[in-house]
């Protein structure tokens, strides 16, 4: 049996554990309630304003604009990869990393050019790890990306796809559906007109009839609604990432207070019977000692 005292020692230890796995749960609970209010806020302004883009497209007007016209050949593209900067979440980094590479290896035998871009520490980490180097990095996407931010990146596919020098835009990240519920996905943005959401967007109905009033000119709308909606969907991808990531991480904390709880338990039982062996052993000796000393 295990001295007692090796099994106290090794009790506080888990229960210092514990105190850690507590804190970060709570963290990560507060910036789950932030973010999914974020993520909230963001949906509904998305899914109008990528339905609406669908249905002027599908609406048989004469209009026209370079983000919804698709390329006969794809020969350059770009895969961008949306993972954490921090680990302690479950199997969040591991279901977008095993989707991109198995998207990525696709495309070296597929497409001519593809480029690959990596978002957070823990994916730019692992392709390396797997001797492949990204062509572009970011780190500064925390669990609150900006707007602003995901604007210039936008803005940098936005011109090299009107330049001819982008072909098609993929992103690979985790959709949230519900708070158990988080999906890792391969989403393509561009060309625009093969956006396809799920329950994302609302499609045109089979024979509906949808009539638009332009003012000043068709043109002039697309030409202001196309790539807000292109950015109001790339920064939807981001929220969904950071929303995911932080009840994966909810969710690991959690599992691990309750496991080192059960540790801890039964750790004080084990304890409590060397304990008890011990001080059975003591006064054995003593009472063998006592009954020498009458002889």
């Amino acid at each position: 049996m295990a001295k007692a005292r090796a099994l106290d020692k090794r009790r506080k230890s888990i229960r210092n554990i514990r105190k850690i796995t507590r804190t970060m749960e709570l963290i990560s609970t507060a910036q789950f309630k932030r973010a999914m209010d974020r993520a909230s806020e963001a949906t509904a302004y998305t899914r109008r304003i990528t339905a609406l883009v669908r249905n002027l497209a599908q609406s048989g007007l004469e209009v026209s604009h370079p983000l919804l016209e698709g390329r006969e050949k794809t020969d350059r593209a770009i895969l961008l990869v949306i993972s954490a900067n921090r680990g302690l979440c479950g199997g969040y980094n591991s279901g977008v990393l095993r989707l991109a590479t198995a998207q990525w290896a696709r495309w070296r035998e597929e497409i001519p050019q593809p480029k690959l871009e990596v978002s957070g520490k823990r994916g730019i980490s692992a392709f390396r790890f797997r001797k492949i180097q990204p062509d572009e990095t970011f780190t500064h996407f925390e669990d609150r990306p900006a707007f602003e931010e995901v604007s210039v990146l936008a803005n940098r596919y936005l011109e090299a796809y009107e330049a001819g020098q982008l072909d098609r835009l993929d992103v690979v990240y985790t959709r949230f559906e519900s708070i158990s519920r988080q999906q890792a996905v391969v989403e393509t943005l561009l060309p625009f007109g093969d956006l396809d959401s799920g329950d994302e967007t609302e499609p045109v109905q089979a024979g509906a009839e949808i009539r638009y009033d332009f003012l000043p000119s068709a043109e002039s709308i697309l030409e202001e609604v196309v790539p807000v909606s292109f950015r109001t969907k790339l920064f939807k991808c981001f929220l969904d990432a950071a929303v995911s990531e932080q009840v994966a991480r909810m969710i690991a904390m959690k599992a691990a207070t309750e496991n080192a709880d059960s540790i801890v338990s039964n750790l004080t039982m084990a304890y409590n019977r060397a304990r008890q062996g011990q001080i059975t052993g003591e006064l054995l000796e003593i009472l063998g000692g006592a009954e020498a000393l009458n002889k």
